[in-house]
């Protein structure tokens, strides 16, 4: 069922070539549970487009974001942030990364300045499942609005063992407000130049050291968020417990039913494949038989406008434990897992 007021002006992506089949099954699951005259915004991870502007030729309510004063301008800001980091370098050193590490992931940013007054943004690797009223509504009354359970693990936020976290954030404050940032609905002009230059004095007398180097967008969306003021929402803790729902293909206990996946009964708003290498998602459109959770909910998004191009999976079926790769992912689902356990409320 189409949501009967949407009230966001449109819905935001990061993309490159190399997740072309998941920005293909994100765009079709917008178009078949939001509506497909929603307008769509593409921003660049990099140059690496042949294949995603050939989509956007295909889709008239699709488009790439080029403003290029507004790309150098967030480039800059973040090189300057991660100027500030005590220890990012070494970090990204010790782990083959070169510069800054998955720059383009900042380019996410530019939604700030993009076309949509009010705009929803889904990480590519998301498919939209349902309506999101519940988040639009939310977003009337808050400047920030999440949907996610990432509050139970910091550590993949803010660096936890920095002295200084305690002191720029309250303990309710990062229990409420910390989210995931693959997953969020905000407004054009919520950072504005007044406001990232004091931000940029705060990380150089010190604060930088909180910074996550290892989820360099994410930790920084969430240090604007918090170090703004900004009224944020989760809708994970602000909606009760029996009509709050899950989101990450980590949860197994999902039922699925025709490309639909319910949380005990309710259906989710959005599923998100985190974790999974855009490498395990084109090998299995190029037919290779890999598993990953929830494949077939991926599956049934990619081809369904042309359901005959659904490759034949050939071979034995390979479990995802068993594919390069998967083995730090498992590591990660086991300790989600059991926080959600601990918790009483595994999502």
């Amino acid at each position: 069922m189409k949501p009967s007021n949407f009230a966001m002006d449109g819905i935001c992506t990061l993309a490159n070539d190399s997740v072309y089949d998941q920005l293909v099954a994100l765009i079709n699951s917008i178009e078949a549970n939001a509506g497909r005259d929603l307008p769509i915004c593409i921003y660049p991870y990099d140059d690496r487009l042949d294949r995603v502007r050939q989509l956007v030729s295909e889709r008239p309510q699709v488009q790439l974001y080029c403003d290029r004063t507004s790309l150098d301008r967030w480039d800059s800001f973040v090189e300057e942030i991660w100027a500030t980091h005590p220890t990012a370098q070494q970090q990204w050193q010790a782990i083959g990364s070169h510069g800054i590490h998955r720059q383009g992931t900042h380019r996410r940013f530019c939604a700030f300045d993009g076309p949509f007054d009010r705009f929803l943004y889904m990480d590519a690797d998301t498919v939209l499942l349902s309506s999101v009223e519940p988040i639009s509504q939310a977003l009337e009354t808050c400047d920030w609005v999440t949907y996610d359970y990432q509050h139970k693990d910091l550590t993949h936020v803010f660096t936890v063992a920095a002295p200084q976290l305690s002191q720029i954030f309250s303990a309710e404050q990062l229990r409420r407000q910390a989210f995931c940032s693959g997953f969020y609905a905000a407004k054009r002009g919520t950072f504005s130049p007044d406001q990232l230059g004091p931000i940029l004095g705060y990380l150089q007398q010190g604060e930088a050291a909180v910074l996550y180097p290892m989820a360099p967008d994410q930790t920084i969306l969430n240090y604007l968020v918090m170090r703004t003021g900004l009224a944020s929402c989760n809708l994970a803790l602000s909606l009760s417990v029996d009509q709050a729902t899950g989101n990450s293909i980590t949860s197994t206990h999902f039922t699925v039913e025709a490309g639909q996946v319910y949380d005990r009964g309710h259906p989710l708003t959005y599923l998100h494949y985190i974790g999974v290498s855009s490498r395990l998602f084109r090998q299995l459109c190029a037919g290779e038989n890999v598993d990953f959770p929830y494949r077939e909910v991926f599956l049934h998004y990619r081809y369904l406008h042309d359901p005959t191009s659904r490759p034949r999976l050939m071979g034995r079926l390979k479990p995802y434990q068993s594919v390069p790769g998967w083995r730090r992912y498992l590591s990660a689902l086991t300790r989600q897992l059991t926080l959600g356990k601990s918790s009483g409320t595994q999502r």
